[in-house]
């Protein structure tokens, strides 16, 4: 251990959404907290569909009224079968006051989310940010050295990695991580249309994957399309005017005319989910703990779980005065987490196989099945209910 030690509850590592918000809710829950992560300006224009409890926490922590005018509320989901295949699925429509609800959540720039969350993390007088990253990381019986790139030494009896898909903290922890590349990519810009969405979302089901329009502020939306690689790249070299035209017979005009914004990203899908979400005084969160595609609006919604539970186990452990990473504390954490993974995880994964099969079988099961989530109104309160937070949770 070095003379010039800095010693804490907890150390969170990654300063995106998943790890800002677990450094504000430990903070908040009593723990003496560091967090570990640059400040940078957030990189693109993607956006998030925050369900469910996810803005509840977000209001609890004061974060949300930071940035809640620049979210735009999701009161109606349709799916829609674009595969043009012989035996195809109705459309179904899911309605929020169907289940008593004013909207499912709120689709929100990512850009305006990080500066809310920033802004209250730099409030909380038990959360020390240190504008560094993580250069090493070093396990202890009693706790965990942390050395970063400008050579500070910080320490604390649990580590929460939310430093992302390659994850130093889970690497250091020595978990191992299961991964299955989909062979898909997705595309994400933002349009403007001449049609209101009226807060209603729209995922067209095609071929290769779902193309998601989901509501921004005014008469904009954000798009998730996801493809086949090549047919993603080719998309996105095109010219606005030439994007902007596939976009709109995409989305059958739904909109009225589109014009594509400036900023366009592509990246691959995968499934990655570590053998462990805890393991020797680490803790992970966020996309350190699992990566699924964008289908379903789950992936950060997931984050946020995390966060919320780690903060609720940890902060727990130091009111009693016990240990925040005894592995005690670290199964709870295992043991909250894993159901809510495993089980999107595997909707995620059907839905999307479900759809790019080429079976008769398979296409007449979806089909069928999506028939009786539109028909049968308690079925489809289900469903609503479950996208927005496991049963278990409520």
């Amino acid at each position: 251990m070095t003379d010039d030690l800095q010693v804490y509850d907890v150390i969170v590592i990654g300063g995106g959404p998943a790890g800002l918000t677990a450094a504000i809710a430990l903070a908040d829950a009593g723990a003496k907290t560091a967090l570990l992560a640059r400040r940078a300006p957030y990189a693109d224009n993607r956006t998030t569909a925050l369900l469910g409890a996810s803005t509840d926490l977000l209001e609890r922590l004061d974060v949300w009224r930071r940035c809640a005018d620049k979210a735009a509320a999701l009161k109606t989901m349709r799916l829609v079968d674009d595969t043009g295949r012989l035996i195809r699925a109705p459309e179904v429509r899911f309605s929020s006051g169907e289940i008593g609800r004013e909207q499912f959540g709120f689709n929100i720039d990512n850009r305006s989310l990080v500066a809310a969350l920033e802004e209250r993390a730099g409030e909380l007088a038990t959360l020390t940010r240190f504008d560094d990253e993580a250069a090493s990381i070093h396990l202890g019986d009693a706790a965990v050295e942390v050395r970063t790139r400008l050579g500070q030494s910080l320490s604390a009896r649990l580590v929460v990695g939310a430093d992302g898909r390659n994850s130093l903290s889970r690497e250091a922890a020595g978990i191992e991580v299961v991964s299955r590349p989909l062979g898909q990519s997705a595309l994400t810009f933002n349009i403007t249309h001449s049609r209101p969405h009226r807060n209603s979302s729209t995922e067209f089901h095609t071929e290769h994957g779902p193309c998601v329009f989901v509501p921004l502020g005014g008469n904009r939306s954000s798009v998730v399309w996801v493809s086949a690689p090549k047919e993603a790249e080719r998309l996105k070299a095109l010219g606005d005017d030439e994007l902007s035209a596939a976009t709109e017979k995409q989305s059958h005009s739904i909109l009225g005319r589109v014009q594509v914004e400036p900023g366009r990203h592509v990246f691959p899908l995968a499934f990655e989910r570590p053998r462990q979400f805890a393991k020797d005084r680490i803790a992970l969160v966020g996309e350190a703990a699992h990566v699924l595609p964008p289908i379903g609006a789950q992936g950060l919604n997931m984050g946020l779980r995390d966060a919320a539970d780690i903060a609720e186990i940890a902060g727990q452990a130091i009111a009693h005065g016990d240990d925040p990473g005894a592995s005690l504390v670290l199964s709870r954490y295992e043991t909250a987490r894993r159901p809510d993974v495993a089980s999107r995880t595997w909707a995620i994964d059907l839905a999307n196989r479900s759809l790019l099969s080429d079976f008769v079988g398979v296409q007449t099961l979806r089909a069928a099945g999506l028939h009786l989530i539109g028909a049968v109104g308690p079925l489809r309160r289900l469903a609503m209910r479950e996208g927005l937070a496991p049963s278990w949770r409520r």
